[in-house]
This record gives C-alpha cells, sequence and structure tokens, in this order.
C-alpha cells in the first residue's frame, strides 16, 4: 500500500509526501491542486473525518519529493505483462522497455487506423496498410505486383518505423535488373548476388538518395518547357534539400506545368509522365511528413528523459553529500570511542598493577639506558605506579634518581617516597605519620639493601596534597652507584632492578 497513490491507487510516479504524511503522484496533485481551491487529503477524510486540520490542506509549497519512497519504487521487480513479451527487470528500467516493446500495439502512425504490434509494423507498412498502396499506372496492380511503377523501402530503428517510395524500373527492363541494385535506374551500377545486393542496399542508402536528387532534376530539366522557371519554394532543388533535412511542409503543390504553359498540342504521353511525377512527389512529401512527426514526438520524449535524468542526479548527488555527512559524524564518534577505550585501558593496567596493603613490588627495566639517560639530564627521575596504604587509605607512589640527586647527585642512587593527592584525604588522619621502609633486594636473595624513616610531622611532604602530589622525602645517598654496578652483587640482573616500598600500617 505504501507504494500507491493516495488518488489514482496506481505505483506512484514522482512520489511527493503531503504534511499529513500520505504520499501522491506528483501528476496527480499538481491536478488536484489546480481543479480543487482548497483541496483536501482525500485519505485523511476516509480515516477520519473528524480530525481534519491544517496539515490535511494540499498545496504544491507544502509537499516535499519522498526520495525514500522512489528509490524503493525504482528497485521493485516487475515484469511486462504485454502478451507474449518475457522481459523482466526493475522499474526505473520499465519505462525504456515500453518505448522498446516488440510486443506491444501500436498505431499506424499513416492514419489508417489500425493497431498493429510494434515488431509487426514493417509487414503492415509493406503488405496491409491502405494508405502505403500505390497503382501501377501501366498494368493498374497495387504496389504489391512486381511490375509496380514503387519500389518500397523499409527504415526502422528501435522507435519508429517509416516507408520510402522510389521510382522502379519500366515493365521492359525490371526483368534485365535481377542481379543488379534496385537503383540502377537512376544511375546505381552495382551488381553481385542477392545476399550482396540487400547488404549493399542497407549501407548504401546515402548515395541512393543523392542519385535520385540528381534523377530527379533531369526529370525537372527534361518535363519542363523552356523559359518557365517553376515557383522556387516548390521546385525540385528545394524538395531535394526539404528530404535530405527531413523537414516537409505539411501540404504542398507541385506546379511545374502550369496550363498556361503546357502547349496546346500536347500528347497525352507529355500528360500522363506529369501525372506520374507529381503523384510520386505527393507520395513522398506525405511520408516524409509522418516521419517528421515520428521524430518530433521522439525528441519530446527524450529531452523529458534527459529532465528526469538531471533531476535524479540532482537527487543522487543530495544522497551522497548526506552519507558524507553522516561518515564524518561517524568518524568523530569513533575518535571519541577510541580516546575512551585508551582511558578504560590505563585504568585497567593501574588497576592490574596497584597495591592496597601497604606493601609495594617496582620492577624497573632497561636499567642500563635509563641510567644513561639520567646522567645526561634526558630523563633524571623516575616515578613507579601509585600505590595504596589501605583499600580507602593514603595514595602513595615512589620516585628515583639512578644518577642521584642532591647530596647523591653522580655518586649514589637517591630514593624517595611521595604522598598523592587521593580520593579519600578529607576521611584520613593528617599529617602522615606511617614509617616507611625501603628496600633493593639483591636477586641473589643475600644482601638486600634496607633504608627506614619516620615522616617529620612538620614537613609539607607529609601534610595533606593540595596539588596531584607533595614534594618527595626520603633518602637521597640510599646506595652508592658502584655497588649498584659491582659484579659481587646481583642488584642488576638482565638489566632489571627490583625496590621494594612497605608502608607500616599498625
Amino acid at each position: 500500500q505504501k507504494f500507491l497513490c493516495s488518488n489514482c491507487h496506481n505505483i506512484l510516479k514522482k512520489a511527493l509526501q503531503t504534511l499529513c504524511g500520505h504520499r501522491y503522484c506528483s501528476a496527480c496533485l499538481t491536478w488536484i491542486v489546480r481543479n480543487n481551491k482548497n483541496a483536501i487529503c482525500q485519505k485523511c477524510k476516509e480515516e477520519d473525518p473528524n480530525t481534519l486540520g491544517e496539515e490535511s490542506l494540499l498545496a504544491e509549497e507544502r509537499a516535499f519529493s519522498d526520495a525514500a519512497i522512489n528509490k524503493e519504487i525504482s528497485e521493485l521487480r516487475v515484469h511486462c505483462v504485454t502478451p507474449g513479451c518475457s522481459w523482466s527487470g526493475i522499474m526505473k528500467d520499465f519505462e525504456e522497455h515500453q518505448s522498446l516493446c516488440e510486443y506491444a500495439l501500436i498505431p499506424c502512425h499513416t492514419g489508417c487506423g489500425h493497431v498493429v504490434m510494434r515488431r509487426k509494423l514493417a509487414d503492415h507498412l509493406v503488405n496491409g496498410c491502405v494508405n502505403n498502396v500505390t497503382v501501377c499506372q501501366q498494368c493498374h496492380c497495387s504496389s504489391e505486383c512486381q511490375n509496380s511503377l514503387q519500389l518500397v523501402l523499409i527504415i526502422s530503428s528501435a522507435f519508429f518505423c517509416f516507408v520510402l517510395f522510389f521510382p522502379q524500373q519500366s515493365h521492359s527492363t525490371s526483368s534485365a535488373s535481377k542481379d543488379g541494385c534496385c537503383f540502377s535506374a537512376v544511375g546505381c551500377a552495382f551488381r553481385g548476388s542477392k545476399e550482396k545486393i540487400q547488404e549493399h542496399e542497407k549501407s548504401a542508402v546515402g548515395a541512393h538518395m543523392l542519385l535520385l536528387l540528381q534523377h530527379m532534376r533531369h526529370l525537372q530539366g527534361s518535363l519542363c518547357p523552356k523559359g518557365f522557371s517553376p515557383r522556387p519554394e516548390l521546385s525540385l532543388r528545394s524538395a531535394g534539400k526539404s528530404i535530405c533535412e527531413l523537414q516537409i511542409p505539411a501540404e504542398t503543390e507541385l506546379d511545374c506545368f502550369p496550363a498556361s504553359s503546357v502547349p496546346g498540342d500536347e500528347s497525352d504521353l507529355q500528360q500522363l509522365v506529369r501525372e506520374k511525377v507529381i503523384s510520386e512527389l505527393e507520395n513522398k512529401l506525405h511520408v516524409f511528413e509522418n516521419i517528421v512527426a515520428v521524430l518530433n514526438k521522439e525528441v519530446e520524449s527524450s529531452n523529458l528523459e534527459i529532465l528526469a535524468f538531471r533531476r535524479q542526479s540532482e537527487l543522487d548527488q543530495n544522497i551522497i553529500r548526506g552519507l558524507e555527512l553522516k561518515i564524518a559524524e561517524l568518524h568523530q564518534c569513533l575518535m571519541q570511542k577510541d580516546a575512551g577505550l585508551s582511558s578504560l585501558h590505563k585504568s585497567l593496567l593501574f588497576s592490574e598493577q596497584a597495591s592496597y596493603d601497604g606493601i609495594f613490588l617496582w620492577k624497573i627495566t632497561e636499567v642500563g639506558r635509563k641510567l644513561q639517560d639520567s646522567v645526561t639530564g634526558r630523563t633524571v627521575s623516575l616515578y613507579s605506579p601509585a600505590f595504596y596504604t589501605a583499600k580507602y587509605g593514603y595514595k602513595v607512589c615512589l620516585r628515583v634518581y639512578l644518577n642521584g640527586d642532591g647530596t647523591g647527585k653522580g655518586t649514589h642512587m637517591s630514593l624517595f617516597f611521595v604522598v598523592m593527592k587521593g580520593d579519600y584525604d578529607a576521611l584520613l588522619p593528617w599529617p602522615f605519620r606511617h614509617k616507611v621502609t625501603f628496600m633493593l633486594l639483591d636477586q641473589n636473595n643475600r644482601e638486600h639493601i634496607i633504608d627506614a624513616f619516620r615522616p617529620d610531622l612538620t614537613s609539607a611532604s607529609f601534610q595533606r596534597p593540595v596539588n596531584e602530589m607533595n614534594v618527595a622525602s626520603g633518602c637521597p645517598l640510599f646506595l652508592p652507584l658502584a655497588k649498584l654496578q659491582s659484579p659481587k652483587h646481583a642488584y642488576v640482573r638482565e638489566d632489571t632492578l627490583f625496590l621494594k616500598c612497605i608502608i607500616e600500617t599498625n
């Protein structure tokens, strides 16, 4: 039901959606608004007449193109219902098929009143169309007679089919040209088998038209009396030009032999030839008028298709721009998600490394490179991950100077204790007063380096933090560098050392 027009109940064509939410064909809405002063949506009337409001009023400027439903309709699977036709495809290709369907019934363009299949139009024009039948002046037979003075040339394409009539040879010469081109009477010298002649006639239409034009000029010169000049717009020269341009006047009379110019002793033969030429030209003009009418219709149809393609292209461009904006929004959202994931990853890492019992073991890797960075000043000190004295206790960390700090700079490794700003500081007693013990572990478990201190309660380092962390306090002469690197001890093994901090919380 959503694909049907609310007015004509057929498949929507160029669907428009009104403010009340119902859909109409573009042409249906235009017709309704044009023929009704205050048009009201018929669907709204049918659903609930008591709820009619301003939104139910129909106006072209209050409706908008429904690109989504148009796209769905254009992709619907359909098939041709014309008997004998097996075409199937999608809706957007159906209109093109309708103009090409060989089984479709179309009226004969000559005005004979017959309706025939498009595929049989050519046969109808040759064998059945009463408007294309001429009478042989010598044997009084129709154009179907082999001795007829008319040759029927059928030119067809996917859109139209029309018939051209050209003079053939007379009875006396028709049998002699069986192996020659049917235009040999007007100067074509081609000869060959029947198949080659058919191929030649298809490929040399332009050349045959020029030969025919020359023949018509020759007839004009031989039939018109000396001193007579036919009217320019009716001469054979202008007729030939009209044939080339396919622009034939609607009604034309040929006055090549005015009564005043015909001698009194004009023979019956001259009269017969004159009538023959006039009849032939009138038939050709009638046929070309039909051709021009068909071509004009095709041009108009092509223009409408081009306009529809342009509109569809604009709609597609709007859809593309909307999708590009959506992609940009999704990209921004993805960046935010990545930042959130990075933050969660850091939080997870911190949670894995954090300690909540006042005992923390710090593993430092790449000691040689970090010691060199400390000597050169690139990285003077290192901070450990934060740890806690209890689940909701003090938040603290360690700070180490591998090349020493203060009095131990260049000679000792300095190790300090840092009180950090925590989430539960408001509930904890201040200043920090717990004993702190440092240990550098001998990886052979022989001689650990141990140092301990009690906080100076008057020092700012152990008061409640105002910033992220207080000033570090600890042991500037924790371990001589010579002893750190001595091969007698295993403080550094595989470029790794371990520092341990114990906070007495009892």
